[in-house]
C-alpha cells in the first residue's frame, strides 16, 4: 500500500504548503483580508499625527518667546503670574469658585 501512495507523496507535500501559504497569506495578521482594518488604523493615526504636529508647532513658537535672545517680557510675566499665583498691586482679582 505505501508503495502506492508513495509517487504522489510529493505532490500531498506541495499541495499542503500551498494551502498553508494561502491560508496565511489571506487570513494573517497582514493578510489581503485585513487591509481595510489596517486602513483604518492608518488614516485615524494620520489625523492624530497632524494634530501632534500642529500642537509641536505651537509649542515650539511658545518657547522661542521665551529664550534669552528673543525675550517676550508680556509672555513671561504671563506664565510668571499663572505658576506663582501673583498679581499686579493696580490688578483688580476676582475670585470666583472652583
Amino acid at each position: 500500500m505505501f508503495q502506492r501512495v508513495q509517487p504522489i507523496l510529493p505532490t500531498i507535500a506541495l499541495l499542503g504548503l500551498i494551502v498553508y501559504f494561502v491560508f496565511h497569506g489571506l487570513t494573517g495578521e497582514r493578510g489581503l483580508l485585513l487591509s481595510s482594518q489596517r486602513q483604518m488604523i492608518l488614516n485615524a493615526r494620520s489625523e492624530e499625527l497632524g494634530d501632534l504636529r500642529k500642537r509641536r508647532v505651537d509649542l515650539e513658537a511658545r518657547a522661542r518667546l521665551l529664550r534669552d535672545n528673543s525675550l517676550s517680557a508680556d509672555l513671561l510675566e504671563e506664565r510668571a503670574r499663572s505658576l506663582l499665583g501673583f498679581a499686579d498691586p493696580k490688578d483688580y482679582v476676582i475670585r470666583t469658585k472652583p
